[in-house]
């Protein structure tokens, strides 16, 4: 059985699952996000870890720690708050212009490889 979709929208976190949608909901009211996508990063220990992708608006400023505090703010539960932040010009697209998240997957998956100390990095 191959998932693909929509039901790949859900991460399972150490055998939790975490609701993708909700937590980009919350991101996308930051007034310096642009846009947001929510995904999967491959862990050995827990399965997956949360990784958010996010364009921020022009001229503004937007870190790991703006993302966490924001989420407090809004009464994320913590255990939803992602592990790792990138920050993206823009989020790759298909015709239609929705996000492809199996591009944003990919990248993830390579940012897994590498391990880096620091969970932020800008990419382009």
């Amino acid at each position: 059985i191959r998932i693909v979709g929509r039901a790949k929208d859900i991460i399972i976190r150490g055998g939790e699952n975490v609701p993708v949608v909700e937590i980009e909901n919350i991101l996308y009211r930051h007034p310096a996000v642009r846009d947001a996508a929510i995904v999967g990063m491959p862990d050995q220990r827990l399965g997956e870890r949360i990784c958010a992708f996010v364009a921020p608006r022009p001229g503004e400023e937007f870190s790991f720690e703006a993302m966490a505090d924001f989420l407090a703010e809004q009464k994320m539960a913590q255990q939803y708050f992602p592990e790792r932040l990138e920050l993206i010009d823009d989020m790759p697209r298909n015709a239609t212009g929705k996000i492809q998240k199996f591009v944003l997957r990919e990248r993830a998956a390579a940012l897994a490889q590498e391990e880096l100390p620091n969970r932020k990095r800008r990419t382009g």
